[in-house]
């Protein structure tokens, strides 16, 4: 019996593989996004990071401009913003003019994680970074922005926010916690849970950010589940980059501020008992194989959330294992390739 049809998008945060620079990671995203558009995915997220030598990317709303210039089937959005560094107006100002450039095709997800450790939180936020104690509020601010609804006691209220459309982005709560979830569901808006960060309660989380939905923004629930996932044509392949996300994993918790690595350095790399550890900790955020096993998992997951789509990150070992792991989760889940997808886009040269 066939499965009805999920919804697939993706989520990018530019990473810098071992061996390529930043600009090599840029290169990359235009070339997957405009893959992307043409195999039938539904969104392209742009996340934030600060301070990292494994990803490029500290301004979404920059990359998001030249992502949706570069496609023409894909809405191209934030996954997210990090909304406590900012002024919820400047943030609105910023994606009304990305919606007026490109109607009906703009997200604005915002989180309220750092991005980086706490010290470059503070270099980012000029030392004022509120650590996300008043985030419910720019939420709410947000959505008054957006919708001209500023109370009439607002220091804001009156004063005009350009530019003046008829359109708004869609608006999205990231989270990895029933924090997040709570949040969307009160003031009424999208929800998409990080799976790839908490693999555990997002389920729970999902279920009952739905049961506890306020129609406001949106009309009704509207949920994600974010996962990692790398596909590969062979279970020997994807092993081998099984290593080197291994290898990742086991750098990121202990602090060690680095390139992606590839399968060489996986492989070679030589495991103490504490690296044994977290591998075993870690392996539950991570969904890897070929495209059979990883498309059943996926089903799972999406049953399980209840979802109405899955955003899939992959960082994978190198730029054309990444290309490829997006061909093969369209071909698994038979993706409905747009009209025009043919329709010319300079590619950008992506590195291997």
């Amino acid at each position: 019996m066939s499965k009805p049809p999920i919804r697939l998008s993706v989520l990018d945060q530019s990473p810098v593989i071992y061996g390529h620079s930043a600009r090599d990671a840029i290169a990359a995203t235009v070339d997957l996004a405009q893959l992307t558009d043409a195999l039938g995915y539904t969104r392209y997220w742009c996340a934030e990071h600060h301070g990292l030598r494994g990803v490029s990317n500290p301004a979404p709303e920059v990359m998001i401009a030249r992502v949706a210039s570069a496609t023409k089937h894909l809405r191209v959005g934030s996954g997210g913003v990090m909304l406590p560094y900012y002024s919820p107006f400047k943030l609105a100002e910023q994606f009304r003019l990305l919606e007026a450039l490109f109607p009906n095709r703009i997200d604005l997800g915002v989180g309220r994680a750092p991005g980086g450790d706490m010290r470059t939180a503070q270099a980012v936020a000029m030392g004022d970074y509120n650590r996300g104690d008043i985030f419910p509020q720019q939420v709410q601010e947000l959505i008054w922005h957006l919708t001209g609804t500023l109370p009439s006691d607002h220091p804001a209220y009156g004063v005009l926010l350009q530019p003046e459309i008829d359109t708004k982005p869609e608006l999205w709560v990231l989270g990895s916690s029933d924090f997040g979830g709570a949040l969307a569901a009160r003031l009424g808006i999208r929800f998409a849970f990080a799976h790839f960060i908490n693999p555990h309660v997002g389920h729970i989380v999902a279920q009952q950010y739905r049961t506890d939905f306020e129609s406001n923004y949106d009309a009704r629930p509207y949920s994600a589940a974010a996962v990692f996932v790398i596909a590969a044509d062979t279970e020997a392949e994807a092993r081998r980059y099984e290593a080197a996300v291994d290898l990742r994993r086991v750098q990121m918790a202990l602090g060690t501020n680095g390139p992606i690595p590839t399968v060489e350095q996986g492989e070679a790399h030589v495991y103490t008992e504490r690296d044994q550890a977290i591998v075993m900790r870690e392996r539950p955020r991570s969904i890897i194989g070929t495209p059979e096993s990883v498309a059943e998992q996926m089903h799972a997951l999406k049953d399980r959330f209840v979802a109405d789509e899955l955003i899939v990150l992959t960082v994978a070992p190198s730029y054309k294992a990444r290309l490829r792991s997006y061909e093969l989760l369209a071909e698994a889940f038979a993706l409905p390739s747009p009209a025009s997808s043919t329709s010319a886009t300079t590619s950008s040269a992506c590195p291997a």
